[in-house]
Parts: C-alpha cells; sequence; structure tokens
C-alpha cells in the first residue's frame, strides 16, 4: 500500500480507526521522514487516550472519545491535502510538511512541530465542533473541561515516554547540538498549549456570531503557529 492509498480511506469515526490509519502511515513512512516522527508520537498518544477513554473514566466519556476522532481527523485532512495536492493546507502544518526531509533535524524536533501544529491549531477547531455536536458550551468549569484537563496528565505522559525513545538515539551528537536543540525544546510545553487550546476555543465561539472576526482570529492563529513551528524545526546538526 502506499501513502496516496492510505489517505484515500474516508474520515475515521473511532478511535479504532483512527489507530489503525495511523498504523498504516507508520507502516508506509520511511522512518527517518519528519512527518513519520510526528506521527509516532500521535500513535502512541491516541492509543493512551483510546485505553483511557472507558466508561466510567470521565465524566462524559463519549465527548473524550469523539473530541479525539474530529481532532485526528484534523490531521489526516491536512496530510491528505498535502500528499494528495487536494485542497488547502494550513500554515500550521506547512511548516513540518515542508521540512519533512530536512537535513540536521532531529526527529524529536519533528514530533514537536507536529504537535505544536496539531494543539495549536487544530485543537481549538475541533473542541469547538466537538461541543456543537454534542451541545456543549465550551467554558471552565463544565465537565468536558475536568475531563479535558484530565488527559493532559495522560499526554505527559506519554510525551515524556517517547521524547526519552526519540533522545536515546542522540548518542554521538555534539555537545553544542545539543546546546541549540535545549533551546528549540525550550519553545515547547504540551500542558500550556493546551490550555491555550481551550481558551482559543472559547474565543472561537464567543465569535461565533461574527464570522468575519471569528476567520481572521482563525487566520492569525494559523500564522502564529506555523511561525513557532519553524523555530522548532531549525537545524540543529
Amino acid at each position: 500500500m502506499t501513502l496516496e492509498q492510505v489517505l484515500r480511506a474516508p474520515a475515521a469515526a473511532r478511535i479504532a480507526d483512527v489507530v489503525e490509519r495511523m498504523q498504516a502511515l507508520d507502516a508506509v513512512l520511511p522512518r527517518e521522514d519528519g512527518i513519520a516522527c510526528f506521527n509516532r508520537l500521535y500513535l502512541a498518544v491516541t492509543e493512551a487516550v483510546g485505553e483511557a477513554a472507558r466508561p466510567g473514566a470521565f465524566a462524559d466519556a463519549p465527548f473524550v472519545r469523539w473530541l479525539d476522532v474530529v481532532f485526528a481527523n484534523l490531521y489526516l485532512t491536512a496530510l491528505s491535502n498535502h500528499v494528495r495536492g487536494r485542497g488547502r493546507v494550513p500554515r500550521a502544518w506547512q511548516a513540518l510538511f515542508e521540512a519533512r526531509a530536512r537535513k540536521g533535524v532531529l526527529p524529536i524536533q519533528f514530533a514537536l512541530a507536529g504537535m505544536n501544529a496539531h494543539i495549536n491549531r487544530d485543537l481549538p477547531l475541533a473542541l469547538v465542533s466537538t461541543c456543537r455536536s454534542r451541545r456543549v458550551v465550551p467554558r471552565r468549569g463544565c465537565p468536558q473541561h475536568a475531563d479535558f484537563g484530565r488527559i493532559d496528565t495522560l499526554l505527559a505522559e506519554t510525551e515524556k515516554r517517547v521524547k526519552s525513545e526519540f533522545s536515546s538515539g542522540l548518542v554521538g551528537v555534539a555537545d553544542e547540538a545539543l546546546g541549540r536543540l535545549d533551546d528549540v525544546l525550550a519553545m515547547w510545553n504540551v500542558r500550556a498549549a493546551r490550555r491555550a487550546a481551550w481558551a482559543n476555543a472559547e474565543t472561537l465561539w464567543a465569535l461565533d456570531g461574527i464570522p468575519f472576526v471569528g476567520a481572521r482570529f482563525l487566520v492569525t492563529l494559523d500564522r502564529t503557529v506555523g511561525f513557532a513551528g519553524r523555530g522548532l524545526l531549525r537545524p540543529v546538526l
């Protein structure tokens, strides 16, 4: 199966579909491809969320599961548009897609650049979409906000484990390069990014009745996230 064939599949409808699609991507992408690096991290995170989102674990487990699916489909759509040359590719994602074969960029940088695009740009959109479909108002203190916070710990733990696996391949990297890498990685914090994503979702929700302003807000967000992604992808070798 080719990358284009994997991406022709219809939108995922369940977390199991998302995991299957990411596993297929992992099988066809070259190991050193920047997209593959992000996909490995995202696959681990999705599997962890799918395992955790069982009845009784959250106040609104269906909300958590559907948010995960809507969220993942935004990544899969952006990647499909990039690979197949159809549709718009958000600027937030262009940073990673255009640098996927760049020399001197380490796997951990590619992985975090993908997380930057996905959480900072896609997550607010996924939250608004999920809240609409579930008839929930995204406000702090609601059960869904509490569930969103519970996921933070799970994501941080999974990200830490996968980052450790990426870092194990840094033997032989010069101290100078590692110093530059530390400067790059200091730009990224998953908890802070998710807090900002919820706040941006609240903003988009509030701007729903002012379409022009909401659209401009999203354009600015997309560009800002893309700019940060390029910073994460500076060569260190």
